[in-house]
């Protein structure tokens, strides 16, 4: 750690790292903090998703800080700056899974000397990883903020294996269509994901830029619709960096909308310097740890093993934010919806103009408002 450059952070952020009791040395970025022999603070909680880092919530760090919260955002099990994860294709990937991911989250909670969580917030796939905290750690977690991805709660025990099966089929169906299209989540699980991520023909730096530009709200094309169904003719209205062409590397699926010198230059959320943080930490490391998650996703034990809990609901205060151009609230059909039922106290779903994706990037200070307002 003492050997990797040291990180353009905001004033009142600071980088450690702590060792959790799950075997990870992970690495935080933390505000707020109280001081030695000063009274403890309301902690919040910050999980990113792919393929971002802690570094991804630098605008909501200081802000919720200063309104008096402890603020943390770690690299998750298998990014960035955290060690200890086996981040081999080949290796222990189930230790990836989401009740794994809730045990790592527990772990940091209660190396931070904190016996509870005013809130935790994720975005992406840290938006399911908040949702499961909340569900089946209410007693820890008190509530919860989810964004861009929406949380249609567990599996039905009854129908867990068919439901799995009908997923699968339909995922093959895309092969078929007309052009043949293959979903990203079953492309993130193949073995050769990670390199062609890693050893991108235009290079890792351009590879993020045309990604995150791609899903973004500066992308012209972004504009989601609710799909009917999780059938293949549904899903092929998703974009090419959701349901890629069958025989793309994601590489190759987003090249094609790599933004131009003066977009790049006209991008005021993500700068080539910020850019710079994400490429310089997955060129060091590769994508694999991030992408073992992709493959507890898709693995159909996973998805039966949570059945587990078919029924249950999200009970403590909830929130939902989105951008409106993005594609990823509409993915999975009817999770939107769901989610609404499966969270029994949900204070707010807000969707925001001006954003894609990357909401509490793209519109950080609308993010913050909105956080603070669920907060206080």
């Amino acid at each position: 750690m003492t050997t990797l450059p040291q990180l353009p952070l905001p004033e009142g952020v600071q980088s450690r790292s702590l060792s959790l009791s799950t075997g990870l040395q992970m690495h935080i970025l933390e505000a707020g903090r109280p001081s030695a022999g000063a009274p403890s603070k309301p902690l919040v909680l910050l999980l990113h998703g792919f393929p971002e880092l802690a570094y991804s919530w630098r605008h909501q760090l200081q802000a919720l800080a200063q309104a008096g919260f402890h603020v943390v955002a770690p690299d998750q099990r298998g990014y960035g700056r955290t060690t200890g994860s086996d981040d081999r294709y080949d290796g222990d990937w189930r230790a990836s899974g989401m009740l794994a991911l809730v045990n790592d989250v527990l772990a940091l909670v209660q190396a931070l000397g904190h016996g509870q969580v005013k809130a935790v917030i994720g975005h992406d796939f840290g938006s399911p990883v908040a949702a499961w905290c909340a569900l089946t750690r209410p007693d820890v977690f008190q509530s919860v903020v989810m964004m861009s991805a929406p949380f249609g709660g567990p599996p039905d025990a009854a129908t867990a294996s068919q439901a799995h099966e009908f997923l699968l089929r339909e995922v093959q169906a895309l092969h078929q269509l007309d052009p043949p299209r293959l979903h990203y989540q079953w492309y993130y699980a193949q073995p050769q994901a990670n390199t062609d991520m890693w050893q991108a023909p235009q290079g890792v730096h351009d590879f993020l830029r045309a990604y995150y530009h791609v899903k973004s709200a500066d992308w012209p094309e972004n504009h989601p619709v609710p799909l009917k169904a999780w059938k293949a003719e549904h899903l092929a209205f998703l974009p090419h960096y959701y349901v890629m062409p069958l025989h793309a590397t994601m590489p190759q699926a987003v090249a094609p909308d790599m933004p131009s010198a003066p977009q790049i230059q006209a991008c005021r959320w993500l700068s080539e310097a910020d850019l710079s943080v994400y490429a310089q930490e997955y060129a060091r490391r590769g994508f694999q740890g991030g992408l073992q998650w992709y493959r507890c996703s898709t693995d159909p034990a996973h998805f039966v093993g949570l059945s587990q809990f078919s029924g249950q609901q999200i009970r403590v205060p909830s929130a939902f934010i989105a951008g409106a151009a993005d594609w990823g609230v509409y993915q999975s059909p009817g999770a939107f919806e769901k989610m609404q039922r499966v969270c029994t106290d949900m204070r707010f779903c807000q969707i925001l103009p001006g954003a894609g994706h990357w909401v509490q990037q793209e519109q950080a200070q609308q993010v913050n408002q909105l956080l603070l307002k669920f907060l206080t």
